[in-house]
């Protein structure tokens, strides 16, 4: 195992310079901290006070870890978690990992790459003493880095994880999408059109479970001809949507406010009109749904409140010194809201008259 006197002497420093670094203090040049950060995130080196869990003097602050905080659904989940910590009279330090900026959707597959940028900033953050870790995804999926052995108490926001000591909290994506489908039922829709995310995707297939409960509940056939998969992008939405039109459906569901702005694109393109021809909800209640003629009905997503709870389950873990708490949760959904606009048209079917 690495000690702190072994980096101290690959940077030519003195273990308090070192000690220093790791501790925070400002009277380090911005050259010899670089070097001596370098050195630890090389070496893998783990703190004392970590590894033996030496953290009685709390810093009370809580670091926070965005994969890209150019997501959109990025700022409002930190706005939530900062409020929520700011109440609490809890600092915190966020670090961007830019992951999208940087590889775009390549890195999706590339855990290696992916591991190599958390492992720094983690190294990073320990090195601060941060009191717990709150970890924002870009999008929904299974993240398998924070493992049971995590030093600090930690909570993961938008995305899932299998560690026990390792709470989550995601969107309840089936309830949401099983309440628009009963929507568009309510309002007389029966061939109901689906512009669905990418097939694996976990956002597409909870939504698509949700339209299927509300399909089976209302005694509808489900058609998988009535489902096209797409890519979340706008132009998916606008190549997808003359498909689904074949297919005779009365509205469309998709998945995205997105794949919705390209299939409004395609419908006017070959003069339908939204909102009488033909109905279309959307999903996350994006800025586009409001300026979309007519306006879009859509999901709106929890965010912030998103972001609130994960920050509350965290400070709850920290009064508790990280113990396991006798009622906790490991993954909590947090429900939608639905936003009723003009895309959809209450439509009389031949029995109804």
């Amino acid at each position: 195992m690495v000690t702190i006197k072994e980096i101290a002497a690959e940077c030519s420093v003195s273990v308090a310079t070192v000690s220093n670094v790791l501790n925070g203090r400002a009277n380090v040049g911005v050259e010899t901290r670089k070097r001596v950060l370098d050195a630890i995130r090389q070496s893998g080196y783990q703190p004392d006070y970590v590894a033996r869990g030496l953290r009685k003097k709390k810093t009370n602050m809580i670091g926070i870890i965005a994969e890209d905080v150019a997501q959109f659904s990025t700022p409002d989940i930190l706005e939530g978690v900062m409020a929520y910590c700011e109440e609490k009279k809890y600092r915190t330090i966020i670090q961007n990992l830019r992951l999208y900026a940087r590889w775009g959707e390549s890195w999706y597959d590339n855990e290696s790459a992916y591991n190599a940028v958390v492992t720094a900033v983690m190294q990073e953050m320990l090195s601060i003493r941060v009191d717990g870790l709150l970890y924002i995804a870009g999008h929904a999926r299974n993240i398998r880095y924070f493992s049971d052995a995590m030093p600090i108490p930690t909570v993961m926001a938008y995305a899932y994880t299998h560690s026990v000591h390792t709470p989550a909290v995601v969107i309840d994506d089936e309830r949401a999408a099983c309440e628009m489908t009963r929507y568009l039922i309510s309002m007389g829709h029966r061939r109901i059109g689906v512009l669905g995310g990418r097939e694996n995707n976990i956002h597409t297939r909870s939504r698509l479970r949700g339209y299927q409960k509300a399909l089976f509940e209302e005694n509808i056939l489900y058609n998988p001809e009535w489902v096209r998969y797409g890519d979340w992008e706008r132009e998916s939405g606008f190549r997808l949507a003359g498909s689904l039109l074949k297919e005779g459906v009365t509205a469309v569901f998709c998945m995205n406010d997105r794949m919705a702005g390209g299939a409004y694109a395609y419908f006017r393109e070959q003069g339908i009109r939204v909102g009488e021809d033909i109905s279309v909800a959307g999903f996350d209640n994006h800025e586009l749904a409001r300026f979309c003629s007519p306006g879009l009905t859509t999901m709106e997503l929890p965010l912030n409140d998103i972001g609130a709870e994960a920050a509350a389950i965290l400070l709850e873990r920290l009064e508790t010194e990280g113990e396991s708490l006798p009622n906790a949760v490991l993954e909590r959904s947090m429900p939608c809201r639905l936003i009723e606009r003009e895309s959809v048209k209450r439509i009389v079917l031949p029995c109804d008259a």
